[in-house]
């Protein structure tokens, strides 16, 4: 059974941190390029980070970039989500998904959330004084 699980998330200050950590089960990471996508209360939910595992290239949301470090460990098949930095409007459930199967599945392609076809249940991050 394919199974995207996410943990790590919390209630931070701003400026604070927290690592997210998106494990799968009944697959491998390594044919998939798995993005981590964020919906704030009343908003769409957005791409934010995505990692390839063919040469681990990676791509950010610019709201995002140089303050959310995306990483992958194949041997645990484990995909982490740096957040540094953190401000209130990163406030959100985040979410792991991987691509439907098939051409380019293991290239970052698209933050468009229909592009993926396996979801994760969402770990709520909370950034407040």
């Amino acid at each position: 059974q394919v199974q995207l699980v996410e943990s790590g998330g919390g209630l931070v200050q701003p400026g604070g941190s927290l690592r997210l950590s998106c494990a799968a089960s009944g697959f491998s990471l390594d044919f998939y390029a798995i993005t981590w996508f964020r919906q704030a209360p009343g908003k769409e939910r957005e791409g934010i980070s995505c990692i390839s595992p063919v040469d681990d290239s990676t791509d950010y949301l610019a709201a995002v970039k140089g303050r959310f470090t995306i990483s992958r460990d194949k041997a645990k098949n484990t995909v982490y989500l740096q957040m540094d930095s953190l401000k209130p409007e990163d406030t959100a459930v985040y979410y792991c998904a991987a691509p439907h199967a098939g051409y380019l599945s293991d290239r970052c392609v698209s933050f468009k959330p229909e592009s993926f076809g396996s979801w994760g249940q969402g770990t709520q991050v909370t950034v407040s004084s």
